[in-house]
């Protein structure tokens, strides 16, 4: 199993402290530096920025949104990005929401399973500098009766194929991944509850394509804290996660409430959400239940960490992607260094 980082959201105050976490990461080894990007920052801005003052470690979108790009320029930041960075970008793609895919972008947030197969045909055919033909639901290129042609991508990727992950959550969205892409990017990851909310409907996906789950890259964003009191330490992180059950989508469609209902908290996370939406989020992070927190975080000291890496791992996770909290850049840095530590003794390096 190899370690990555999550950078997050970029413009929130701490962007030299971000770019220090990077360098710092690269120098310990650590495998692929993801950023995001929701309605503030966009990532390909910022993996350049991080790709020209690093050396070795991939540089991700984590994730790079559907209804921000056409499919055709998101094969051209892929392709930019590959050979600014000497081979080492990874793309990420997402739907995101309905809120931001509608409020923000303007898109429809209608089929998306469909819009994102469509989307991932069409950036693998550029990327590829095949000539760009495609009809679709939701596409058609060149677009008929008019004076556009077939024309194909003039900047030559570092690598044949790009690696391309796909940000998924519910089961269709699994199934869909496992099908068309080469990594998953995910969130909540619960090791214990891997095989039921995750790696099943992978499986089945890889098995519609003919594949099996060898090969292909499991990559699950974990927060992390250090430190000995384990019961404070999941404290910090109440908040987040009250965020996302609760309040990350309307009360009709939020898929991580619906994640953990999947998890067994069918009570708690209707608790959480009416809590959160009723304007009472200190409330609803009392009512997150410890054993959610724990189970979808690495928190406690060292040995802890490397006892719970060793679950992840034989959940089948390949790449273990840690968001390391922390006001302070020592803080992130020292959990970096614990991260490394941890995967020693767990006999994972």
């Amino acid at each position: 199993m190899r370690l990555g980082i999550n950078l997050g959201y970029w413009g929130a105050g701490m962007d030299a402290d971000n770019l220090a976490v990077a360098q710092e990461a690269d120098r310990l080894g650590y495998a692929v530096c993801w950023a995001a990007e929701a309605y503030g920052s966009d990532g390909a801005s910022v993996l350049a920025w991080v790709a020209a003052q690093t050396e070795r470690i991939d540089i991700g979108s984590g994730i790079f949104q559907i209804p921000a790009r056409t499919p055709a320029m998101t094969a051209m930041t892929a392709a930019t990005l590959d050979s600014l960075s000497g081979g080492r970008f990874r793309l990420g793609l997402g739907v995101s929401g309905p809120q931001v895919s509608e409020g923000w972008y303007g898109v429809r947030f209608d089929r998306p399973l469909a819009r994102t197969r469509e989307y991932v045909e069409i950036v693998r055919k550029a990327m590829a500098r095949e000539r760009l033909t495609h009809e679709g639901e939701h596409w058609t290129l060149p677009l008929p009766g008019g004076p556009g042609k077939p024309i194909k991508l003039t900047v030559h990727p570092v690598r044949e194929r790009v690696p391309l992950y796909i940000a998924a959550i519910g089961p269709k969205n699994l199934a869909l991944t496992g099908e068309i892409a080469d990594g998953a990017l995910l969130i909540f990851f619960a090791p214990e509850h891997a095989e039921e909310t995750t790696l099943g409907a992978l499986r089945a996906g890889r098995a519609t394509a003919g594949k099996t789950l060898d090969g292909f890259d499991v990559v699950p964003t974990v927060p992390m804290a250090l430190g000995d009191d384990v019961e404070a330490l999941a404290d910090h992180f109440r908040p987040y996660t009250a965020l996302y059950v609760g309040g990350m989508g309307s009360r009709e469609q939020n898929f991580y409430n619906r994640l953990a209902r999947r998890m067994g908290y069918e009570k708690e996370a209707a608790e959480i959400q009416e809590r959160y939406l009723s304007g009472d989020k200190q409330g609803a992070a009392a009512a997150v239940p410890h054993r959610l927190i724990d189970s979808t975080t690495l928190i406690g000291p060292v040995e802890r960490l490397a006892d719970r890496m060793r679950v992840y791992a034989e959940a089948g996770v390949t790449t273990l992607s840690l968001a390391p909290a922390g006001f302070t850049l020592e803080e992130r840095v020292a959990s970096l260094r614990a991260g490394v530590e941890a995967l020693e003794r767990a006999g994972l390096a």
